[in-house]
């Protein structure tokens, strides 16, 4: 049986956690904006900029531990309550309206215009991507819209546990005690090591983790790996169990300062690890091997992963409960933003990638054109459209843009 706490911390606590997952949505764009700046030889981006920088590059490390683990677990949390809310039916019903449609539609007409900038970026110094179209399945460009078609997959394979499980457990018995381990480990201070051992397991068993420190993501095959299943399906299990019982989420509130430090410093170490791992091949007579630099690498990045997010969590529990118009806004435009902002940023990337002028100035401009475009697009077009239904349901009253900034953010 699942415990709670009182209606109205939870309600406020839920305005955190929603604030959470759009900003883990936004951080992908500003993630994605400065790929193009990242100094790493070979590139990892469709385009390298002509003015490289080493502090955007510790931004995109940074943003890219613990986004998409933090996105997961909210994941996690709100399918449970829609669950709940709407029944096994109306919850389907919900999904394949809101996350399954958006991706059969989003797709081609993303992938379209995202082909033909990086054609374009292919007559500059490195630009262009050596992906083969058509691919040859189960090889699939699945873009920036891989988390959509993961996603999917984990309302599955949680429908299906779930249901074996409720039909093996009609007593509760068995939840009862899941939930008694689940609470056991968040309340020991060392939680996020604790679940940091899977994805550590799953780094460890793939002989070409190292060559870049992440969770391989699935966005090129309808396949998914087992690091992707492993790292996001735990996050959504977390999330899932969290809503399970909403008290622990104070626990995670009051250790946001400690997770946050540790995360940190982790976040430092770990950057310097991937710049020694991506030189070590080709470095001569080392001190230590290639394996152990591995093995080091993958318990501290592990440790890093979920560190942070316990922090990025903990610090929108303590700092973003209650109602904010701004942030309720920006949590609803999120998805439209995240879904069309690729071929935006692109073009801008590719656009400035040759002039001489700083790397956070180009960064800047980037984020000062498309942001406020794309908001502008989602008040627009979106908000109060059959788009908005289907991206975020029916909106009962229509409001006006409320003040504040919101286009400068």
């Amino acid at each position: 049986m699942s415990h709670t706490t009182a209606a109205a911390p939870a309600s406020e606590r839920l305005h955190a956690l929603d604030a959470l997952r759009g900003g883990a949505l936004v951080l992908g764009i500003v993630l994605h904006t400065a790929m193009s700046f990242v100094p790493v030889t070979p590139r990892i981006w469709f385009i390298q900029d002509t003015h490289p920088s080493l502090l955007l590059g510790l931004l995109t490390f940074t943003i890219h531990v613990f986004r998409m683990t933090t996105f997961f677990v909210m994941a996690g949390f709100f399918a449970r309550m829609s669950l709940h809310r709407r029944g096994i039916r109306g919850f389907i019903r919900d999904r394949l309206q809101r996350i399954a449609l958006p991706l059969v539609i989003a797709w081609p007409l993303l992938f379209a215009p995202m082909s033909l900038i990086a054609i374009w970026a292919s007559h500059f110094p490195h630009g262009g991507w050596s992906r083969i179209w058509p691919p040859v399945l189960p090889n699939f460009p699945l873009t920036h819209l891989w988390f959509i078609y993961l996603l999917l997959e984990l309302y599955v394979a949680m429908l299906v546990l779930r249901g074996a499980l409720v039909w093996l457990d009609a007593s509760g018995t068995r939840r009862a005690v899941i939930d008694r381990v689940f609470a056991r480990i968040i309340r020991n201070p060392l939680a996020p090591l604790v679940l940091a051992i899977p994805i550590c397991i799953a780094f460890c068993l793939d002989p070409q983790w190292g060559h870049s420190m992440e969770v391989r993501t699935p966005d090129r095959s309808l396949i998914t790996n087992s690091q992707a299943w492993i790292g996001f399906g735990v996050a959504f299990g977390v999330g899932w169990l969290l809503h399970r019982q909403l008290d622990l989420l104070r626990l995670i509130e009051r250790r946001w300062f400690p997770h946050l430090v540790l995360a940190l410093v982790l976040i430092l170490i770990c950057f310097v690890l991937a710049g020694a791992m991506m030189s070590a091949p080709g470095a001569p007579q080392l001190p230590y091997s290639f394996a152990t630099l591995r093995l080091v690498a993958a318990v501290l990045y592990a440790a890093t992963i979920w560190m942070s997010t316990f922090a990025a969590t903990g610090l929108a529990l303590r700092f973003m409960s209650g109602f904010s118009p701004i942030r309720r806004y920006l949590a609803d435009a999120s998805y439209w933003l995240y879904l069309i902002h690729m071929p935006i940023v692109m073009v801008l990337q590719v656009a400035l990638s040759q002039l001489d002028w700083p790397a956070l100035m180009k960064f800047a401009i980037i984020l000062v054109i498309a942001i406020p475009s794309m908001l502008a697009s989602y008040h627009l077009l979106v908000r109060f459209t059959f788009i908005g239904v289907v991206l975020n349901g029916r909106r009962a009253v229509k409001r006006v843009l409320p003040q504040g900034g919101i286009a400068a953010a």
